[in-house]
């Protein structure tokens, strides 16, 4: 017969944080919600910290290069989805490399001998709207000029008039050289009421620009998640089939973390692919793995070299997977099982892998739970589907705005490469569902309230970061009657629209 764990396998909902003493100096604006995304030796620091320990799903509902933005611009990050051609979530990943860099590659240039028609068509091209004008027309030219919106008018003007005779010639323009720092650049935007500042090398030839924007960005979003190019970091899935071809476009493109995408990590061919990675790039590519439930899986992940571990079988939303083939377990208790694992690794071997809680959230307060039982971060995509920024459609179904949500092991995905068991079979039944979520507006917005309550419960706790919230919170077990009591009862509750 089979080996037999007779341990119940729990989810969240059946689990709540004791309070502990709240001190006077615990306040949200005190709790430090950083986390460790990526493995790092004791005494080190990891290569990417995310600054709240939110990621996006791999999934075509959920992560495209507009979340992923959002995402980022909030101290977390996203993993834009694989099932794709491999050109277009290379598009994806450039889009977010792009979208916001402190110091700008001018992307957007002309030469002098270039007419207003010119100038229009590279704007529709490009959605840019200052181009550098340089001799040779290329982003490291000779500056020359500078054109925005405002030395033209497209009613007033003739399309053929050169772009030499309305451009704002570098003699009105304020410069920089290279070399500046960001903040001396911005200090010279803000003195001379600037929207950009050019910055030449000693030759004056064009580098770089500086934007306002992108500093009044960066104000309302400070724990805006960038690398050490003040670019945004973005992480890309992959399969476990075609990395040899999609991996290097991914890497050329600027990504800045991979994670194979499967609904079940613990097999050869992650091994494979987590090999091709860490040789091919002398272990400088980062890759996480996964999904796995427990401590076997885990190691086994760890000692092919994965980067990070996600945990969690058949516990998303739209996934059928425990339905269809009997395989999963309650994601409290599989997060506890590797988080123990984990644990151990670290002190044996002096080395920390960070583990992925992806499934299971149904309520804001299983978040904060989750980090208790050991996540260092959480992937979420039912809660991201949600959102504006997603990329599916809002639709108004039944009188009430929602937006569409599909498994990647769904129909309308076709994903099948997630769940690969070798060969060229197709899968032949599905593993997740098509189905709508309740529209909620703005990620900010949704994303700020839920960090508020993550902070209030670890301020009841008088805990200020995550590691205290992994040593020092105490966790019971509750009863069916007592998650009643948890809600309102015995009254009748008042429509809020009265």
């Amino acid at each position: 017969m089979a080996n037999i764990i007779n341990e119940i396998s729990r989810t969240f909902s059946e689990y709540l944080i004791l309070p502990g003493l709240t001190r006077k100096s615990n306040t949200p604006d005190t709790v430090n919600l950083k986390t460790p995304l990526v493995k790092y030796k004791k005494g080190e620091v990891p290569k990417i910290t995310l600054n709240i320990p939110f990621v996006s799903a791999i999934m075509q509902s959920v992560s495209d290069n507009g979340l992923a933005i959002a995402l980022a611009k909030e101290g977390g990050l996203s993993f834009i989805f694989g099932s794709q051609s491999i050109e277009d979530q290379v598009k994806m990943v450039m889009e977010v490399k792009k979208y916001k860099a402190g110091f700008v590659e001018s992307r957007a240039n002309l030469t002098p001998e270039h007419t207003l028609e010119d100038v229009l068509a590279l704007k529709k091209e490009t959605s840019f709207s200052t181009v550098g004008v340089t001799d040779d027309g290329t982003s490291c030219g000779k500056l020359l000029g500078l054109i925005t919106s405002r030395d033209y008018r497209v009613s007033k003007e003739s399309l053929s008039k050169k772009v030499k005779d309305f451009m704002t010639p570098l003699s009105n323009l304020i410069t920089a050289k290279d070399g500046i720092t960001l903040n001396e650049a911005n200090d010279t935007i803000w003195e001379h009421k600037l929207n950009n500042l050019p910055i030449v090398d000693k030759n004056g030839k064009l580098k770089y620009f500086v934007f306002r924007k992108d500093y009044d960005s960066h104000k309302d979003h400070p724990n805006e998640l960038s690398d050490d190019k003040k670019r945004l970091v973005v992480g890309a899935g992959i399969n476990t089939r075609d990395y040899e071809e999609r991996v290097p476009a991914l890497v050329e493109a600027g990504v800045d973390v991979l994670c194979i995408d499967s609904s079940d990590g613990f097999s050869e061919w992650q091994k494979d692919t987590i090999s091709y990675v860490k040789e091919k790039y002398d272990g400088n590519v980062l890759i996480g793995a996964g999904n796995v439930v427990d401590r076997e899986g885990f190691l086994y992940l760890v000692k092919a070299g994965a980067d990070f571990v996600k945990v969690g079988v058949g516990g998303g939303s739209i996934c059928i997977t425990r339905e269809q083939k009997g395989i999963g377990r309650g994601q409290a208790t599989a997060l506890i099982d590797v988080a123990k694992a984990r644990d151990e690794y670290f002190i044996e071997s002096g080395e920390y892998i960070p583990i992925c809680s992806d499934g299971g959230i149904v309520q804001d307060y299983h978040i904060t739970l989750a980090l208790a039982m050991g996540a260092d971060f959480l992937m979420m995509g039912r809660y991201f589907a949600r959102f504006d920024e997603s990329p599916t459609r809002k639709l108004l179904v039944g009188g009430n705005y929602v937006k569409e949500y599909w498994g990647e092991g769904s129909n309308r995905a076709r994903n099948w490469q997630r769940y690969d068991m070798g060969g060229n079979d197709n899968l032949k039944f599905e593993e997740g569902v098509d189905s709508y979520v309740p529209y909620a507006g703005k990620l900010k917005d949704n994303l700020d309230q839920t960090i508020g309550k993550t902070k209030s419960t670890m301020c009841s706790c008088g805990i200020s970061s995550i590691k205290e919230l992994q040593s020092d919170a105490k966790l019971t077990l509750v009863s069916s009657t007592s998650i009643i009591e948890g809600g309102a009862h015995d009254v009748i509750v008042k429509d809020g629209k009265n």
